[in-house]
């Protein structure tokens, strides 16, 4: 009784966080004690923790190879702990008791609901249900295909395998191969096939059906037919920020990383290769971490680019991590509209809330905060007892491991396994916060509950800048 009361005493970032911490632990026991799951002797207590932190947080940072380190089974018990953590637990937990036809309760509703939905109020569990619905799609379909692409590769049950694996991994942005060299020398139209997972999985299912629901309008309008579709009138700004800010990305990372990277890791491809691939390296950053080239070997200029969009990462309601695209469109809007002299930040002709734009803000300070604090400490970590040389030698392989794990990504300049035991647990934290975000995490684990009072101090100016 009294867990059950301390249960229902939790705030909706305090349980979202819950199910996150509950996923990780039976997985890292799993790893431990249950038998069969490893071809070797089974992970130590942080090793295993590291590995199930990276799956349920859908990462794919890994200490040990996952193709030759597990057998088929620890290949299996690895995905589903990927696909939970990918749609959530939450949402797994809402189908179930919407299959019961129990009630949610409100903070429950307060963890699903998305900003596109509140105006219409559907059911929580029927959203729940199509998320549901269209992950099984979009990974059956990408699974198919995939299969088509390997059964002349490998034998049947291994291309199947294969392509269940890596379907699941990719829309669920994990980043996770049975391959141990990840996709690397794999053909153009497996990278684009998995790209598209990526990218799917990257925008949500809610960016989709609002999407969905706004064509049907235009086409009905088109036909003369009259029909009744709520908000479907036009995209929301949510949806309209996500969409542009995700197309810019991509394709002026594709351009630019062509441009970086064409007479060097690229070198020795055709044309369609060389394309393939330059996409490739604009679509993985965004929290996906396949790599189809050995980012060890790749330039300095592409490293900082790819550091970039990996702190960007995917859009809100979906399977990607980083500060989000919806992020970078307030913050681009609010450095418009302050240039510009307007009293307000608009995005599409319409003027974002005050407190979205601070919350904003605030995340992006947060953001750095961490990012620069767990870097400081990877640092101290991984340079402690090496000479100055070797410690600049490995600075730049440690920022990039710090901004994959709070961008969930995965990618890794083949350092992963050379962190200590105390650098792991830096980047198993950075990981965890990174998938559940620095708001929620803040909010339940910093941040006091209750009235905080609504009487504002005096003013008084500072000067700035």
């Amino acid at each position: 009784m009294r867990y059950l009361l301390l249960w229902q005493r939790l705030s909706p970032p305090a349980l979202f966080m819950a199910s996150f911490v509950l996923l990780i632990a039976i997985g890292t026991a799993g790893l431990m004690w249950i038998p069969g799951l490893e071809h070797d002797a089974p992970l130590g207590l942080i090793d295993a923790l590291f590995t199930m932190t990276s799956a349920v947080c859908v990462t794919g940072l890994a200490v040990v190879d996952t193709a030759t380190h597990f057998t088929f089974w620890g290949q299996l018990w690895l995905l589903l702990f990927i696909q939970l953590g990918g749609i959530g637990l939450i949402t797994l937990t809402t189908l179930i008791i919407g299959a019961m036809g129990a009630r949610l309760s409100l903070r429950s509703e307060m963890l699903t609901m998305a900003p596109t939905r509140q105006g219409d109020r559907p059911e929580v569990w029927q959203i729940a249900l199509a998320v549901m619905k269209f992950s099984a799609i979009v990974e059956g379909a990408g699974m198919l295909l995939l299969f088509g692409l390997w059964a002349f590769e490998h034998p049947l049950d291994e291309a199947l395998w294969h392509a269940i694996f890596h379907s699941v991994s990719a829309y669920c942005n994990a980043g996770f191969s049975t391959f141990s060299d990840s996709l690397m020398g794999e053909r153009a139209l497996v990278l684009i096939i998995i790209s598209f997972e990526i990218i799917v999985g990257g925008l949500g299912y809610l960016t989709f059906e609002e999407v969905l629901r706004w064509w049907k309008h235009v086409r009905a309008r088109r036909t003369g037919v009259r029909v009744r579709l709520r908000g479907g009138h036009r995209l929301s700004s949510h949806t309209w920020a996500v969409i542009v800010t995700t197309s810019v990305l991509l394709f002026s990372g594709w351009v630019v990383l062509a441009m970086f990277e064409w007479n060097r890791t690229l070198a020795g491809m055709d044309l369609i290769d060389k394309l393939a691939n330059s996409w490739f390296l604009s679509v993985t950053p965004r929290t996906a971490g396949f790599n189809s080239v050995d980012y060890g070997n790749v330039g300095n200029d592409t490293v900082a680019l790819t550091m970039m969009l990996m702190f960007v990462g995917g859009s809100p309601g979906s399977t990607a991590g980083g500060i989000k695209t919806t992020t970078l469109a307030v913050l681009v809007a609010l450095g418009l509209s302050r240039i510009r002299g307007l009293r307000f930040v608009g995005l599409k002709q319409r003027a974002i809330p005050e407190g979205t734009v601070e919350r904003t803000v605030g995340m992006m300070l947060l953001s750095i905060l961490v990012l620069t604090v767990s870097f400081f400490l990877l640092n101290s970590i991984q340079g402690f007892g090496l000479t100055s040389q070797e410690s600049r030698e490995q600075f730049l392989p440690i920022a990039f491991e710090t901004f994959s794990a709070f961008g969930t990504v995965g990618l890794s300049m083949n350092y992963s396994a050379k962190l200590y035991p105390a650098g792991q647990l830096v980047v198993i934290m950075l990981m965890f916060i990174g998938r559940v975000g620095l708001l929620s995490f803040f909010s339940a684990v910093v941040l006091k509950r209750g009235h905080t009072g609504s009487l504002r101090p005096a003013q008084e100016d500072v000067i700035v800048g």
